[in-house]
């Protein structure tokens, strides 16, 4: 899908560039720029969602091992990579404290679940302490994944015993995370950007515009 490439494309353009932190006459141009995830996270909840209901109206069934097969053949080996090669840098340039953080980090993301790590290690996204742990990034890799494990379970059980409510049941679910982000935004602001629950809403939001397309 070019088109889904092209979005990737942006997203991918627009993280880079506020991570750059270009500034001109002390303005930073692109501090918005970290909306790049929230697109990735709307991309993943339409494919996902498109995966499934595609998969249950061509063949009638749905198949757990293949699909979570392909997710795993699809983003551990780029994952491992990354890993070893980051091993002599880190070894090379942390100091031991954070030498620590890192090999758990590592543990953490192999387990697909760093984000609750950095949340209760207590990094804050974004703050300079950040740069000494070079996973920070894979928190919202942990967030696809444990959508990846637990959405087809919850959409399965939705279509085979209320499958006439499955559309009503997306929108009510996106906006409970949605309002849940919200309240946690100005209340728990850490654990409302890592977790799962308050970036459900970007996901099923997603979800929505597959189930639209696909049934209309």
């Amino acid at each position: 899908r070019p088109e889904i490439d092209g979005l990737r494309g942006i997203a991918v353009a627009s993280v880079i560039l506020y991570h750059a932190q270009i500034s001109f006459q002390n303005y930073q141009l692109f501090k918005g720029g970290f909306i790049g995830v929230d697109i990735f996270f709307v991309i993943s909840g339409y494919l996902i969602t498109s995966i499934i209901l595609k998969e249950l109206s061509i063949t009638g069934s749905f198949k757990f091992k293949y699909f979570y097969e392909r997710r795993i053949r699809r983003i551990l080996p780029a994952l491992l990579i990354v890993m070893l090669a980051s091993l002599p840098f880190a070894w090379i340039y942390l100091p031991p404290n954070s030498i620590i953080d890192f090999s758990k980090s590592i543990l953490y993301s192999l387990g697909f679940s760093s984000n609750l790590y950095f949340h209760f290690s207590g990094q804050q996204y974004g703050l300079e302490s950040s740069y000494l742990k070079p996973f920070i990034h894979t928190w919202s890799l942990s967030v696809e994944e444990q959508y990846y494990i637990l959405f087809p379970l919850i959409i399965l059980f939705v279509i085979k015993f209320f499958k006439k409510y499955l559309i009503h049941t997306l929108i009510l679910t996106c906006i409970i995370s949605l309002i849940i982000a919200d309240w946690g935004s100005k209340n728990y602001s850490s654990l409302n950007f890592y977790i799962l629950p308050t970036r459900g809403w970007e996901l099923l939001a997603g979800s929505i515009l597959a189930y639209y397309e696909i049934t209309l």
